[in-house]
């Protein structure tokens, strides 16, 4: 059984070495001269995987250590056998914490409480959700839009155009598909309070920035259209930017490791499946207060000093991400 693996996958290398041939490869150079003879791939959003990768090898199973699928042709696998597993949850606690950051300094910065905001969640998924119930619990008013979800449960959720209307802060979770690509345009940008900020840690496309750009609104991205190319302007008045670590905690990244070992031990019947990366902590969820949240984030998370080192060198954005120290999830 052979393996081909991204090589920037932390917690994975020796795990499956016992019951596969294992390769490890930057990426953006996986061949398909070398796929061809794999049974399996484990990979991140930089393996784009289609026909052109894909085509007459005999991978039976690609897992993917990130949320998101936009970097797979599902419908292409599907079609030809191949099983698809994400990691999605993966990251969702610390997304969660990189928005209360985001929360947390522009409340300071600007002098208001959460009983004096509205907070509209677009995505009510793995980290929408949990942006809702803490953001709940701050004091924030939420407002939610997720029409899948609403048509599936009819739970009272919102259209995005009146969530947009009454939120003076919109943050984005969402999958990027073909419903979501470029969901906040000049259209949505019209509807919104004036000054509302716009927040995005789901995927860059989501966002028309050029839209964006020409628009009154404010923002706060850590994704961005054309990654690794940033916008200069969109970049330079970003109230607060980063290079798309939003989910980048320890704990995340063991998660997602462990959900594409789990993924493989299921799909090869290897006795893997329970396995966690004994050098990492696991979370230990709990409430926290705003008072003890603005006290104690800064301490977990400088996200100024992150905003400040990508503004002051954008050409070093992929750099930024690929050493990122990953954050200790403490909530």
């Amino acid at each position: 059984m052979k393996i081909i693996a991204d090589q920037a996958i932390p917690f994975l290398k020796g795990v499956l070495e016992p019951f596969a041939e294992v390769c490890y490869r930057p990426g953006r150079e996986f061949t398909p001269e070398e796929v061809r003879t794999a049974d399996a791939l484990i990979i991140r959003t930089r393996t784009h995987c289609d026909s052109r990768l894909l085509e007459g090898s005999r991978v039976g199973m690609i897992a993917t250590a990130t949320i998101g699928f936009d970097h797979i042709d599902r419908a292409w696998c599907a079609a030809h056998g191949i099983e698809v597993a994400t990691a999605a949850g993966c990251n969702a606690r610390g997304v969660l914490q990189w928005v209360a950051a985001v929360l947390t300094t522009l409340a300071r910065r600007e002098g208001w409480r959460p009983q004096e905001r509205t907070l509209g969640i677009i995505g009510v998924g793995h980290v929408g959700s949990l942006v809702k119930s803490y953001a709940e619990a701050w004091g924030f008013r939420v407002l939610c839009c997720d029409p899948p979800r609403e048509e599936r449960e009819h739970v009272g959720f919102l259209p995005l155009e009146e969530v947009a209307r009454q939120a003076d802060l919109l943050t984005f979770h969402t999958p990027l598909d073909d419903t979501t690509r470029h969901m906040a345009s000049q259209p949505l940008f019209d509807r919104m309070k004036p000054g509302a900020v716009l927040i995005n840690s789901s995927r860059g496309e989501v966002v028309d920035g050029e839209a964006l750009r020409r628009s009154r609104q404010r923002w706060v991205l850590d994704v961005w259209e054309h990654e690794p190319e940033l916008d200069p302007e969109l970049l330079e008045r970003a109230l607060l930017a980063t290079p798309h670590i939003a989910g980048y905690s320890q704990q995340g990244k063991a998660n997602a490791t462990a959900m594409a070992v789990a993924a493989v031990s299921r799909r090869f019947q290897l006795p893997l499946e329970g396995w966690y990366p004994p050098e990492v902590e696991r979370s230990a969820p709990r409430p926290i207060s705003w008072p003890e949240l603005c006290r104690t984030i800064p301490q977990h998370y400088d996200i100024e000093a992150e905003s400040s080192r990508l503004k002051h060198h954008p050409d070093t954005f992929e750099a930024l991400r690929d050493n990122y120290a990953y954050r200790h999830e403490y909530f």
